[in-house]
């Protein structure tokens, strides 16, 4: 089941159940908005998070008449963008652009200064990028079986990077190698962006990044792409086979994204922005742009959000136990 498909799925199963909606306020939306917008974005520029955010920040712009301003608060893994949303007014001026990061906190963090389950109110489910396998074009394996027999003949000698310990570029590398019994270090950075210049630089040998980030890189031939991680191949990169079919039947990992404003924000508002972003996502510019990135877009209610941000947590749970890894 794809991505896309396993997310309907459970919207068909939890969206009756939800009870994440976003919360009705005492205040009217108003003028809303009457000042400059501001989403934070919790990785740095150049990552797949900070350039679908921009695609969508200046359409909901234009379509809105006032401008929406991108800021990036990288560090802990989205968690510093996190708490500061968190603890911002509830008035529709401060968002986040999530990712599926924040449904691994819970798990991997035993103290944070929020909690996902009752600081924010879920706005909407923008897309999910697949991830893609890449190395260093010196590294001499050419798919991902004469890879994976690389690691084997070489283990622990071979160095890999993330967006960060406990990220999704983390954590499905780490399946990636437990499911091959192979062992590999692991080199985090602050966000997809550094961890491929990383790759290119020969700094890691391998990475697993989001194919937004990658994309380029791999047309100038500076990383060689091995796999991606959807269930399917992708239109952008038709030539590269999926894990699934290669080695690991079933194997989809990804990293989906969305928009939240802090609890309490009223409904209105809430709404407001669900169908400003909806309209920017059926727009054929914004389409063409995220679809170019090897984006899927999704689209959802602020009620449908909210549960599949809350099966992503229990989801994740499981994968991060398994890990071992966890925080402080």
């Amino acid at each position: 089941m794809s991505m896309q498909k396993r997310f309907w799925a459970i919207l068909a199963s939890l969206v009756l159940a939800a009870s994440w909606a976003a919360p009705a306020g005492a205040q009217s939306a108003g003028a809303y908005p009457n000042r400059p917008v501001k989403i934070v974005v919790p990785f740095p520029p150049g990552g797949a998070t900070d350039i679908i955010a921009r695609v969508i920040g200046q359409k909901i712009s234009e379509q809105m008449g006032q401008a929406v301003i991108i800021e990036n608060k990288a560090g802990a893994n989205g968690n510093i963008a996190s708490e500061f949303v968190a603890k911002a007014p509830p008035d529709g001026y401060t968002l986040i652009y999530n990712t599926s990061s924040v449904a691994l906190s819970p798990a991997l963090y035993k103290k944070l200064n929020f909690d996902v389950r009752t600081d924010f109110a879920p706005v909407i489910l923008t897309s999910a990028v697949p991830l893609l396998l890449t190395v260093n074009p010196s590294v001499p394996a050419d798919n991902i079986k004469e890879f994976i027999e690389l690691l084997r003949a070489k283990p622990n000698a071979l160095s890999y990077g993330s967006a960060g310990i406990g990220n999704i570029t983390h954590l499905g590398s780490f399946l990636f190698l437990q499911s091959q019994n192979l062992v590999a270090t692991h080199v985090p950075y602050k966000g997809s962006g550094p961890s491929v210049v990383a790759t290119v630089a020969g700094e890691i040998q391998f990475n697993m990044e989001p194919l937004a980030v990658g994309l380029s890189y791999i047309k100038d031939k500076r990383i060689k792409a091995l796999a991606v991680t959807s269930l399917k191949r992708v239109s952008v990169l038709p030539d590269v086979p999926t894990m699934s079919e290669s080695v690991m039947p079933g194997f989809e990992v990804g990293t989906w994204q969305g928009i939240m404003a802090p609890a309490k924000t009223p409904a209105e508002i809430v709404n407001r922005l669900n169908a400003e972003v909806m309209k920017a996502l059926a727009a054929p510019d914004v389409r063409d742009k995220l679809q170019a990135q090897g984006a899927e877009i999704l689209g959802s209610t602020p009620e449908q959000y909210a549960a599949y941000l809350k099966s992503e947590v229990e989801r994740w749970s499981k994968v991060v136990k398994s890990s071992g890894v966890q925080f402080d």
